[in-house]
């Protein structure tokens, strides 16, 4: 009985294991910046769900919208540190950016269409997620 619920379960694990290699396999490259490394993208329904199942294992995501909940790329982003020093700088092309920084406080500023939005994020702990709409 022990060994066919064995035999069973390894088709279980073997789609979940697939699942999580396609998802990583439809996102973006990820860029190495400054303090840390980033991917954006989100376009496209593959992308977006990849992106959206990543933002629990990274301890940054950032959304950009128009204020009708249309999803915005090409918007300049740079997160620094609270306390001043390196950050990093990037545009994003997509809608979701994950963020990976070491553990502090940020400040993260969004620019789109000359309009400059800013939220203040402590990393560490639990995943983050700062929206940015226009």
């Amino acid at each position: 009985m022990s060994s066919s619920r064995s035999f069973l379960a390894l088709p279980a694990a073997l789609l979940a294991l697939c699942t999580a290699g396609l998802a990583q396999a439809q996102m973006p490259a990820w860029t190495e910046n400054g303090a840390g490394r980033y991917v954006c993208g989100g376009i496209g329904s593959d992308e977006s769900t990849a992106m959206r199942a990543a933002m629990a294992s990274h301890p940054l995501s950032l959304l950009f919208a128009r204020a009708d909940g249309a999803y915005l790329a090409s918007v300049a982003v740079h997160v620094r540190p609270a306390n001043g020093g390196a950050g990093l700088s990037l545009r994003a092309d997509g809608p979701v950016c994950l963020v990976d920084l070491p553990a502090g406080a940020y400040v993260v500023e969004a620019t789109f269409e000359g309009r400059t939005q800013r939220r203040e994020v402590t990393l560490g702990g639990a995943p983050r997620s700062a929206d940015f709409r226009f």
